[in-house]
């Protein structure tokens, strides 16, 4: 397993979304993130998993996180929560299944898919809103 090309390619996948101005896999923090910048998708590597298997390669899976940074202006009639939804929405089809049923981002891995607790802080408070969603990829064919 080469790792590189698998981040590489889960970064053109996210980088297929409209709508977004800054695409990054070096995180920054949502108040570093002008307004103008944003809607903003960085995706940072978390963790990695190897789970032996006797008579077998590991079973190798990797951990990401995307984070998703909107902002919706000053207009308190706009609610945050809806432009988050729909990049949140628009993050899961990237990430959809092919026509085998299963994403693997081009070829490069078994199966990558969303897992876990997504968090999100819809902006209740102000017009920044975030979310930061677990994806999770088999990196073994």
């Amino acid at each position: 397993m080469t790792r590189e090309p698998i981040y590489q390619a889960l970064f053109a996948k996210l980088q297929t979304i409209t709508g977004v101005n800054t695409f990054s896999r070096r995180l920054e923090l949502w108040s570093d993130v002008q307004p103008p910048n944003q809607p903003a998708i960085f995706q940072a590597q978390v963790k990695e998993r190897q789970e032996p298997r006797k008579g077998l390669p590991a079973k190798v899976i990797l951990e990401v996180n995307v984070y998703l940074y909107v902002y919706s202006g000053n207009d308190m009639n706009v609610v945050p929560a809806t432009q988050l939804n729909q990049f949140m929405d628009a993050i899961e089809a990237a990430l959809a299944p092919d026509v085998n049923g299963v994403q693997t981002l081009g070829g490069t891995v078994s199966h990558c898919w969303i897992e876990g607790e997504t968090i999100t802080d819809e902006g209740v408070l102000g017009p920044q809103a975030i979310a930061i969603i677990p994806v999770r990829i088999l990196a073994n064919h």
